[in-house]
């Protein structure tokens, strides 16, 4: 029997797994609008899914000021970059990839 239990809820919505497989694509961080792009998200859902992983500690926000208009930069915490490479490891061994 599968145990599909050892999955991460705050990761597996369809949202924020596509928003933590674009931050653990590269190390440097995304920018709001680049992320709102990529994943073609509302802005308000795509807020609602980053306060979410940012209350579990999973991303981190910085903002940024200066000449022009005020972004956010998005990136993986080192708990939030263990947490989807964890999450992938379930996923492996679900489809007997990994045992």
């Amino acid at each position: 029997m599968i145990d599909f239990s050892q999955l991460d809820k705050i990761i597996h919505e369809k949202g924020r797994l596509a928003i933590m497989t674009l931050l653990a694509s590269r190390a440097e961080p995304w920018a709001f609008q680049d992320i709102k792009a990529q994943l073609d998200m509302s802005d308000g859902n795509l807020i609602t899914h980053l306060r979410t992983l940012e209350k579990a500690e999973f991303i981190e926000g910085e903002k940024l000021s200066g000449d022009g208009r005020p972004q956010t930069l998005y990136r993986l915490t080192p708990g939030g970059r263990k947490a989807f490479l964890d999450y992938l490891g379930i996923l492996e061994q679900i489809i007997g990839l990994r045992k």
